[in-house]
């Protein structure tokens, strides 16, 4: 097999247009709206995609202009669409992001009935995951269909059949389902992941109420063999058997808009977690733990710096010169 055949990284799960007002009068007096791609799978694709890695993306879009649209905005990002299904009967989603200049932004899904939710398990291709090393969901897709929870579940199967490595990040949406069905439904994928990304809340609304180690030992009980633990402005935290590593916050002056900050998060840790996860020990050691940590840190944090949810993630050489403390020339 040709290493020009491996892709990296597949993802599955929901794209939807977004629309957001072109100034700050909200949603129900400003007549003008920008239109961009949105969607956290996609948004960890074109993340990792400009990170140096191959990504392929799957998911159901509507037989429409929006549908067209998303296709042609990831290929031209350079993620694999080729697999992505298009559903004639149902629409592609869209929703509205309203900044207040103050806070969480609100956000307005209109994704019920869409096409992505009508992804079903006789969707399903063995070329999903042809030549892949490493399989990342979320549980948002879950959430949005009669049979899509059956769909990731599979698909996790399939990959762990494969020898891939699994990332899971719950990627909680409260809105999209009741409480009870979405803790029981995440807790039974937890499992079947190698890498699990809980914010804190997340972890909290799953587990109840715990000290911060304690949320690290729990996870890793269920199977996984990482747990990396999001603390918002106070960095990040990773877990495995052998040992608890800490990363600090990379600190910016102000938060634009923080939607999208957890999937630049993933996209940095899986980038760096793909070159140094030891497979047959199944661990990563400390070292390599913290660079990744530190590198999702900062993508996290400058996703929080631009309207949009990818627009402004930065290339790895970008990255690199962050790292290392080099400036740019610009003029």
């Amino acid at each position: 097999m040709s290493n020009r055949n491996i892709v990296d990284v597949v993802t599955i799960g929901e794209s939807m247009v977004l629309f957001q007002p072109m100034t700050e009068k909200g949603i129900k007096y400003e007549p003008l709206f920008t239109k961009a791609l949105a969607g956290a799978e996609s948004n960890v694709a074109i993340g990792l995609t400009r990170l140096g890695k191959k990504v392929r993306w799957i998911s159901k879009l509507g037989v429409d202009p929006f549908g067209d649209f998303i296709l042609s905005t990831l290929s031209g990002e350079g993620v694999d669409v080729s697999h992505a299904l298009r559903e004639k009967s149902a629409p592609t989603a869209v929703y509205f992001k309203e900044l207040k200049g103050y806070g969480d932004p609100n956000v307005y899904y209109y994704r019920k009935n869409s096409a992505a939710s009508k992804l079903q398990p006789s969707d399903m291709q063995d070329e999903w995951l042809e030549n892949a090393r490493h399989l990342h969901v979320t549980g948002i897709t879950p959430a949005l269909g009669e049979h899509t929870a059956e769909v990731i579940r599979q698909m996790m199967i399939n990959a762990r059949e494969k020898g891939m490595t699994i990332s899971f990040d719950p990627n909680l949406r409260r809105k999209l389902w009741d409480d009870e069905t979405a803790r029981t439904t995440l807790l039974s994928l937890i499992p079947l992941c190698d890498v699990f990304l809980p914010g804190v809340e997340e972890a909290e609304f799953l587990l109840g109420k715990h000290e911060i180690e304690q949320y690290g030992e729990l996870f890793l009980e269920m199977g996984p063999k990482v747990i990396v633990l999001k603390l918002g402005a106070e960095g990040s935290i990773g877990f495995t058997k052998e040992e608890k590593v800490e990363a600090a916050p990379y600190t910016v002056s102000q938060v634009m808009d923080s939607v999208g900050a957890g999937d630049a998060f993933a996209s940095g840790f899986i980038s760096l977690f793909l070159d140094y996860y030891q497979r047959e020990e199944q661990t990563i050691s400390n070292i390599h733990l913290r660079q990744a940590l530190e590198r999702a840190n900062i993508l996290g944090a400058l996703a929080t710096q631009f309207k949009g949810d990818w627009e402004g993630t930065p290339t790895v050489k970008e990255i690199e010169a962050i790292v290392n403390g080099e400036a740019d020339i610009t003029r």
